[in-house]
């Protein structure tokens, strides 16, 4: 059922063997549920856009597992490469290719903070490879577009040998959550607003290097909002030249970009600070995992937490969220689902995984005998989806989901 505000005191459905009652309390603090046969609490999260919220029990235990869906007003955002947040998973995805590019048994897990002037990368390698993450940085910074000098600091040291022995053996790489997420509504398998956001945001570079609008520079977000299945509010966010005035730009970016995206949203905000010249790290800061969202569902769907970028595959941060992608679309693509969240968890150093878990649209739990044709241990997931190859850093930027020619989007 629908809830209409954080504060509201809703009945909704507990999946039991049988259907039962139980009610959400959202005061200021945090959201729980009660069973109205035994009267026993759990915590589970609530966010304001969450429009339903569905219980499922575990079976003999007193808590509960909340599965979210959206409600019909909603908001997500992309960013283009320029951004000071994106530039540094781009970064480090790219010294994670050159690693694997000479070693695939490469062991990577390297991240950057830029700021003024200033570049950090750190990390922990394992890797026979021999390369010049300086170089890489500063080719990569170049190619997004921009020419001002960095200070470059590299530290990178070889992988805490207490990690590596649970590696070594097949298993995980560390403890976590991660989910993965497929609907039917568009070509993609993703809510159409977030494939909306993502070609907003990508429009922006391709007209700046296209040279089709010269004023236009590197840094810039976009913003879709929807109610009802519409777009009602378009945001574009754009770093431009000093020179070019606002109503310029404004009616460009309509022209060139909103409609030939079929985005005609009763509200249309375009740089609404009124100057945007100042970007990258010249304006703010910067740092790898920082936009684990618009690199995922944008909010729509769980996120365990784990960043992408800098992570080689042995990294079930990453992996098993490619992989939990996988089988949602294909469970989605086979019919089987209309919307499908898939969620896996792992233990560090044990291979296989301590939960794997999928719903579908109605929160129904799509049964394991369907989920057993999915192997997610660790070393199943790189060799059926083949992740020991340079191929990331094309993912680090508007989206690693929806995209074609990337393993886990592959219909099986």
């Amino acid at each position: 059922m629908r809830l209409a505000s954080p504060s509201t005191l809703a009945i909704v459905r507990l999946q039991l063997k049988t259907y039962q009652e139980c009610e959400v309390v959202k005061g200021s603090g945090p959201c729980f549920a009660r069973n109205l046969r035994d009267h026993c609490l759990a915590r589970c999260e609530f966010q304001p856009h969450w429009g339903e919220i569905i219980i499922e029990h575990a079976p003999n235990r007193s808590d509960f597992i909340c599965m979210l869906y959206r409600s019909s007003t909603y908001t997500v955002e992309s960013v283009t490469s320029g951004h000071p947040d994106k530039m540094c998973d781009q970064i480090s995805d790219a010294i994670l290719d050159a690693y694997l590019a000479q070693d695939p048994l490469s062991r990577v897990a390297v991240e950057c903070f830029g700021a003024h002037g200033l570049l950090v990368i750190g990390g922990e390698v394992t890797s026979r490879a021999s390369i010049d993450p300086e170089a890489i940085a500063r080719q990569v910074y170049r190619e997004i577009g921009y020419d001002d000098a960095l200070n470059i600091v590299t530290n990178i040291i070889q992988q805490s040998p207490d990690i590596a022995q649970g590696v070594d053996t097949g298993g995980a790489g560390d403890q976590g959550i991660m989910y993965g997420y497929a609907t039917n509504e568009t070509p993609q398998f993703l809510p159409r607003a977030i494939v909306q956001a993502h070609a907003l945001a990508r429009g922006l570079e391709e007209l700046r290097r296209s040279n089709a609008l010269p004023w236009l520079r590197p840094d810039g977000k976009t913003q879709v909002t929807v109610k009802d299945g519409d777009a009602v509010t378009v945001l574009v966010s754009t770093q431009h030249a000093a020179e070019v005035s606002q109503e310029e730009i404004r009616k460009q970016l309509i022209e060139k970009l909103l409609q030939p995206n079929g985005l005609a949203a009763t509200e249309i905000l375009v740089n609404p600070t009124g100057s945007f010249v100042v970007g990258g790290f010249v304006a703010d800061t910067g740092l790898t995992g920082r936009k684990i969202m618009v690199d995922t569902y944008c909010g729509l769907a769980p996120h365990g937490g784990g960043a992408f970028s800098g992570k080689d595959p042995t990294k079930v941060d990453r992996s098993a969220a490619y992989m939990a992608r996988f089988v949602a679309k294909n469970l989605v693509a086979r019919g089987v689902a209309e919307e499908c969240i898939v969620s896996v968890a792992y233990a560090i150093g044990r291979a296989e995984p301590v939960m794997v878990q999928a719903v579908d649209q109605d929160a129904k739990e799509i049964p394991q005998d369907v989920l057993r044709e999915f192997d997610f241990r660790p070393h199943a997931i790189i060799e059926r989806l083949d992740l020991r190859r340079p191929i990331y850093r094309q993912t680090a930027a508007y989206g690693h989901f929806g995209k074609s020619g990337l393993p886990w989007e592959e219909i099986a």
